[in-house]
C-alpha cells in the first residue's frame, strides 16, 4: 500500500480545506493504518487474502465499530431509487441524493475516498459528504455517498463543458470529456455527469480524478 496516499491535496486558491474532506482523510488514515496491521497480522498466521479483501474486511469492522454500517436489508432506508449507472446506485430523498458505490471504476475503497476527496477540491458546488457503509456481513462493503440534488437541471453540452473547465484553468486533451492542468487529469465528463440549471449554472456531479504529481 502507498504510505503516501492520504497526504493533504492542496486547496485550489485560498479556499481552506472542507471539514467534511478532513473527516474523509480521517477514515482513509484509519483505514489505511488497520489494513497495514491486518495485513501484518496475516504474514504471522497460515491465512492469504488479497489488499481487496483485507480493505472489505476492515472497513465492515471499523464501520460497525463506528456506528457507519447500514445494513443492506435497509437501503430503501435512504430514499427513493433513482438511476443506477455504471458505478452507482442511487436514492433521492428530498434535497439529498445518496451514492451507493460499487468499487467497479475505483477498484478499492482508498481509491474511491482519495478521488473523492479531490472532487470536493475541485467541484466544491457539488462536494461529497461520506455518509456510511453498506453491504453483506462478511462480505461485499461499499461506502455509501451523500450529495446535494441539483434540482430541474438539463445534462449540459460539450461546449458549456469546456467552457466551464476553461474557466478552472483545465485544458481539453484529444479525448471526449477529458481534461488536464498541473495538478489534476479529470475524464468522464460528459453531458451525463454534468447538468445545468434554471440560471445557466453548470454542476459536475461525477468525475474521475486523478493527481498527476505523484
Amino acid at each position: 500500500m502507498n504510505d503516501d496516499l492520504f497526504k493533504p491535496i492542496p486547496q485550489r486558491g485560498s479556499r481552506a480545506e472542507t471539514s467534511e474532506n478532513r473527516r474523509i482523510y480521517e477514515i482513509a488514515d484509519e483505514l489505511h493504518r488497520r489494513c497495514l496491521l491486518y495485513e501484518a497480522q496475516l504474514r504471522n498466521g497460515q491465512d492469504t487474502l488479497s489488499h481487496f479483501e483485507v480493505e472489505q474486511r476492515v472497513a465492515e469492522q471499523y464501520a460497525k465499530d463506528h456506528s457507519l454500517w447500514l445494513p443492506i436489508s435497509n437501503i430503501f432506508d435512504l430514499g427513493v431509487p433513482g438511476p443506477s449507472g455504471n458505478e452507482n446506485d442511487t436514492y433521492v430523498s428530498h434535497d439529498i441524493i445518496y451514492k451507493v458505490n460499487n468499487l467497479l471504476n475505483s477498484g478499492s475503497i482508498l481509491k474511491l475516498l482519495e478521488k473523492v476527496a479531490m472532487h470536493n477540491d475541485l467541484f466544491y458546488d457539488t462536494a461529497y459528504r461520506f455518509y456510511a457503509f453498506t453491504g453483506f456481513d462478511g462480505r461485499t462493503v461499499m461506502p455509501v455517498l451523500q450529495q446535494y440534488l441539483v434540482k430541474n437541471a438539463i445534462p449540459a453540452t460539450p461546449i458549456e463543458i469546456e467552457t466551464y473547465m476553461a474557466a478552472l484553468s483545465f485544458q481539453k486533451v484529444n479525448s471526449e470529456g477529458r481534461f488536464i492542468n498541473d495538478s489534476y487529469e479529470v475524464w468522464d465528463l460528459v453531458p451525463r455527469n454534468v447538468l445545468k440549471d434554471a440560471d445557466g449554472d453548470l454542476y459536475v456531479i461525477d468525475a474521475e480524478i486523478r493527481s498527476i504529481n505523484k
